[in-house]
């Protein structure tokens, strides 16, 4: 295979390749080579110009999983066939059916172990997905009268806390048992403030995730 000609083709081959081979073998079970062996002929040189190390090759990755989340939950709070407390559901499943899973599960240990990577994740977390997906959708359940709540703000916080760390089998590690008492506690929080978040197929597809991670991370 010849040189790309086209500058972002190359890369988001690299990268395309990378994830897969983050997937397949873990970040640190990856090698350069590795990638370069899966590129179709591109030589060392082609990822050299763009890219100065491994690292940097992981923290595009991770930008394109970002930037395709952003499509994800645009989706979500953009569709308009649900309400506010409907589109709120599906942020809350969107933690287990998200197609970038395994992605980053794959580099779990790369990110939660690089403690500058992993305060950008917990500060975009609370800066973007928080203000920009959550509140908005609380605010049109309020609007449209399916969600009934004085803390807007507070909850959207509340709520990205519990989904990325609390329930998260990648920071909190969990058995499917136990993921099951988590949520059973989870959803009669929300309960005590009048908002039925958590149903028999959440939860049991929040145990499969959780089931799904542990075997993942023992290949």
């Amino acid at each position: 295979m010849s040189r790309n000609k086209y500058p972002e083709e190359t890369v988001n081959l690299i990268l395309d390749q990378a994830r897969k081979l983050f997937i397949e073998k873990g970040y640190e079970g990856t090698s350069i080579q590795d990638i370069i062996n899966n590129l179709g002929g591109l030589s060392k040189g082609a990822i050299y110009h763009h890219f100065k190390s491994k690292e940097e090759i992981f923290e595009a990755v991770c930008q394109k999983i970002g930037d395709e989340n952003i499509i994800y939950y645009n989706r979500m709070r953009d569709d308009e066939t649900k309400n506010g407390f409907e589109k709120l559901k599906v942020i809350i499943r969107s933690a287990y059916t998200n197609p970038n899973n395994n992605a980053v599960i794959a580099m779990q240990e790369k990110i939660t172990s690089d403690p500058k990577f992993l305060m950008k994740q917990i500060k975009e977390s609370y800066e973007l997905v928080a203000p920009l997906y959550i509140e908005p959708i609380i605010r049109e359940g309020i609007a449209d009268g399916s969600i009934r709540t004085d803390y807007p703000k507070e909850l959207a916080g509340v709520l990205i806390t519990l989904l990325n760390v609390w329930i998260n089998p990648m920071i909190e590690k969990a058995t499917p048992a136990q993921m099951q008492q988590k949520l059973a506690f989870f959803g009669a929080l929300f309960q005590g403030i009048g908002i039925d978040l958590l149903d028999d197929e959440i939860i049991e597809e929040y145990s499969k995730y959780c089931a799904h991670y542990n075997q993942f991370k023992q290949k």
